[in-house]
């Protein structure tokens, strides 16, 4: 625990000392914030539905700029073989990165704290319903963390692993979409409906944590986790 704890924290500083951590929460608050309260005073409701139906979208332009130097990074600075030395499992070092860029994630969130008390100082929203989907933005972008992890683990090209994290992504989500359910068998359009990253963060979005969503979102970020882990691996073989 002690080693995961290290490298998380090792990762997590070398967010802040590059511009990247800045531009990235100046970029994601200011058009969270500009779309969100654009259609939120036409439509003269107390809801945050809007600010979360933009995430899913957002997350995918923003997180793999974040993930596609997760590892690229390393191998820029040749410190990736020094890092796969130290005296700890392989695994740690993923989970340990992975932490770190979920910690961004939460900061980031965090910050957009300013959003949900002006629409409660305007009105009189659910706030069991914007907890929820608080909740499920940090597993939908936890998601989003460990996808684009393995997909960077995969190349030396940040910009192969932003194009390919996003691609990942966008299919992700589009799976759902009604246009792609209404051209397939309705068996074909549950199963697509029940591995759409997308479909999970609505139904948690409507203000029921239900089991079968969470296990999903954990299920996609083990298993890219592991495949991560395996590349990793891989490259001490060869």
């Amino acid at each position: 625990m002690n080693s995961i704890l290290t490298i998380m924290k090792r990762e997590f500083h070398s967010f802040f000392i590059s511009p990247i951590a800045y531009i990235f929460l100046t970029l994601y608050l200011v058009l969270t914030n500009f779309l969100f309260f654009q259609g939120f005073f036409i439509a003269g409701e107390a809801s945050m539905r809007n600010y979360f139906e933009l995430l899913p979208w957002l997350f995918l332009l923003f997180l793999p700029a974040i993930t596609m130097r997760s590892w690229a990074e390393e191998r820029k600075n040749k410190t990736l073989e020094l890092l796969l030395t130290w005296p700890v499992k392989d695994s740690e070092v993923v989970f340990g990165k992975f932490l770190a860029s979920f910690m961004f994630l939460f900061i980031a969130l965090l910050l957009s704290v300013t959003v949900p008390i002006s629409v409660m100082l305007i009105g009189n929203p659910d706030e069991g319903i914007m907890l929820s989907s608080y909740i499920g933005a940090l597993f939908l972008g936890g998601s989003y963390i460990a996808i684009g992890m393995a997909v960077s683990s995969f190349t030396e090209n940040q910009i192969v692993a932003f194009i390919g994290t996003m691609v990942i992504l966008l299919v992700g989500n589009l799976i759902s979409h009604e246009a792609v359910l209404a051209s397939v068998p309705a068996t074909v359009a549950s199963f697509l409906m029940s591995i759409s990253l997308e479909s999970h963060f609505t139904s948690i979005a409507r203000g029921v944590l239900d089991s079968r969503d969470v296990i999903f979102y954990l299920s996609v970020i083990g298993l890219a986790l592991f495949f991560n882990t395996q590349s990793l691996e891989s490259r001490k073989w060869e």
